[in-house]
């Protein structure tokens, strides 16, 4: 049987969610703790691989066993998992259920604050100097809505087997001191949003204009585009399913 999990992570003490051979991560920590509360192997799928440092308000990942659970396995996982790391709900789905190719859309946030701020070290990215100009980072996200190929935007050398995707929701918001940008997309490549993050605030800031970022595009070419922003302002909130995708039967 088939299982889904709904969880979340503050990621400043993982090397991201995926296993590393000499690192810890998240994915890690989730498998030992269901191998031993269920006393058997478990190995999970997640929806997406976060980066090292990256958190993730919700997220879901599937596993198999053949063992009947029921709702009390998220307080137990919970009473074993460490205290940045905790489950929602656990939830039977369709045996052809895939927490990553299922996806229908992911949606990240990522968080600049534009004074020091301690409490928020960990969790946004701490700006220095002047603040971007929001207005010109929300005209530059219309082009980023109409562009298909974000090869510019991908980490180099990756396995994907193409850079298109879909952006549905691009934009910038500013209250007091924080700002915050949202995206969702069908699909992300590999930094893409931290990338996405550099280059907009290179606008923001006067760095580059909106035909830079036209010609950044068409370049195709990850070094044309901006630095990445750093990983601590990054958060995966959501991912999307089809009804029929999961189920609680």
């Amino acid at each position: 049987m088939r299982y889904c999990i709904e969880f979340c992570y503050h990621g400043k003490n993982y090397f991201g969610f995926q296993i590393q051979p000499k690192e810890i991560s998240v994915q890690e920590v989730m498998e030992r703790a269901l191998s031993t509360i269920l006393r058997e192997e478990i190995k999970i799928t997640g929806a997406g691989r976060t980066d090292t440092g990256v958190h993730a308000r919700k997220i879901f990942a599937h596993f198999d066993t053949e063992q009947v659970l029921n709702e009390q396995l998220a307080y137990r996982l919970n009473s074993f998992l460490p205290a940045d790391v905790a489950v929602k709900e656990v939830f039977r789905v369709h045996d052809d259920f895939h927490a990553r190719f299922d996806a229908t859309y992911r949606t990240y946030e990522y968080y600049i604050s534009t004074e020091k701020d301690p409490f928020s070290r960990d969790s946004a990215w701490q700006w220095r100097g002047k603040s971007p100009d929001v207005a010109k980072m929300n005209s530059a996200c219309k082009i980023l809505m109409e562009t298909h190929d974000f090869t510019s935007f991908a980490k180099l050398h990756t396995d994907n087997k193409t850079n298109l995707c879909k952006i549905y929701i691009a934009e910038w918001e500013q209250t007091g001191t924080m700002l915050k940008f949202t995206v969702s997309a069908d699909r992300f490549l590999r930094n893409m949003v931290r990338a996405l993050v550099g280059t907009l605030t290179d606008i923001g800031t006067g760095k580059i204009n909106e035909e830079d970022l036209r010609k950044i595009i068409r370049d195709k070419n990850r070094n044309a585009a901006g630095t990445s922003a750093p990983p601590q302002g990054l958060f995966l909130v959501d991912v999307g399913y089809d009804f029929q995708a999961v189920t609680d039967e």
